[in-house]
């Protein structure tokens, strides 16, 4: 079989504009680590941050196995396992959680490059606590979202760096003779009587972002009626703790698909008390929770996936959160106001008012019908 990253797809297999399965910058990490990886043993190789698989299934047909691979979004995991076992690679690599079992022993790292300098600083820091002495990270990206801070911090674990010449608006930073490595620990900052916990990768990190802030500001009274309590898209759980402080009998379920921030928003609820009654849950959109059986729902939707723009993503969201909530159920959102997502609401979950609106952002309560 010819294995061709042309052939690999994303999860879900939908079309969005600017998203990719494979570009310049998977194959450029490719060719630029093909000797390193020729020599490896099963279980040297460790891949990080690999989109919808490119990395890791190229590495398998190149002969790789025991791939160890951490891919922070959920649905990043999703795609590569289906893009392996279309392809006869499902026994090729082993997916975990960003630990020092991820790179204990690694030779070899390929990673793409988090647009998140934080989230840098935990990868390199992780590698260099972990990996062997003789590891060569072949860190890649494309040119536009790659800044000298990368250099730097990559510096920070690593005493030599050497970068490549760009092609096809692509590069490759790689680093060599680890030093100082450490295990990722989460920020805390305090805001408003709420300790934020944030690894790197989270969104807004230790912060709060303006619109959460706004949505905090006009929640209502929840009322623990039995229905389940959900904050959509938690990030570092900030809503959802401040649900479970407001109301001391509540539980509430925080869900997100990115590893990052579910590790962050665990932090969060330990950190300021609540953790017994608030649940993290690692989930592509709502796929884990039953139909109707929400009475309560908050929601700041992303619109962004990756680096690309993709209005698709808060549609799908607002009609998983309908298929959730029992009728009567309320889902409260956040949206940036040019956005327009009142009409879109509508036709997913039913009736919707508009709660509070000041220059930027939108707060709207929809009623499932």
């Amino acid at each position: 079989m010819t294995f061709s990253l042309d052939g690999l797809r994303r999860w879900p297999d939908v079309e969005a504009p600017g998203l990719v399965a494979a570009d310049a910058a998977d194959r450029l990490l490719l060719d630029e680590s093909a000797s390193a990886r020729a020599g490896l043993s099963d279980g040297d190789l460790t891949v990080i941050g690999d989109g919808y698989g490119a990395l890791t299934l190229a590495a398998a047909a190149d002969g790789g196995r025991g791939i160890r691979v951490h891919q922070d979004p959920l649905t990043g995991e999703r795609a590569l396992t289906a893009n392996a076992e279309r392809l006869g690679f499902g026994d090729a690599f082993t997916s975990l959680p960003l630990s020092p079992e991820l790179v204990n022993g690694a030779r070899v790292v390929l990673m793409r490059l988090p647009r998140s300098l934080e989230a840098l600083r935990d990868i390199a820091g992780l590698i260099a606590a972990h990996a062997a002495p003789d590891v060569v990270v072949f860190a890649g990206g494309r040119v536009k979202h790659m800044t000298l801070g990368m250099n730097d911090i990559l510096r920070e674990s690593f005493a030599r760096l050497d970068v490549s010449h760009a092609r096809q608006k692509s590069r490759v930073l790689t680093a060599r003779e680890p030093h100082d490595g450490s295990d990722p620990a989460p920020r805390r900052e305090q805001h408003d009587g709420i300790v934020v916990c944030a690894f790197g990768g989270a969104f807004a990190g230790a912060s709060i972002d303006i619109g959460t802030r706004f949505l905090l500001d006009q929640l209502p009274v929840v009322s623990d009626d039995g229905g389940t309590v959900i904050d959509f898209a938690c990030g570092t759980g900030v809503v959802a703790v401040t649900l479970a402080l407001r109301h001391p009998s509540l539980r509430v379920i925080a869900s997100d698909q990115s590893s990052a921030a579910v590790a962050s928003a665990v932090a969060t609820a330990e950190a300021n008390g609540v953790g017994d009654r608030v649940e993290v849950i690692r989930d592509d959109m709502l796929g884990g929770r039953p139909d109707g059986s929400a009475s309560f729902i908050a929601l700041n939707p992303p619109f962004h996936s990756g680096a690309a723009v993709h209005e698709g993503i808060a549609p799908r969201m607002f009609a998983d959160a309908a298929r959730v909530l029992r009728p009567g159920g309320e889902l409260w959102t956040v949206w940036n106001s040019g956005l327009g997502y009142r009409p879109a609401l509508e036709r997913a979950v039913g009736p919707t008012r508009q709660i509070a609106r000041n220059a930027k952002f939108t707060v709207t309560v929809s009623t499932r019908r």
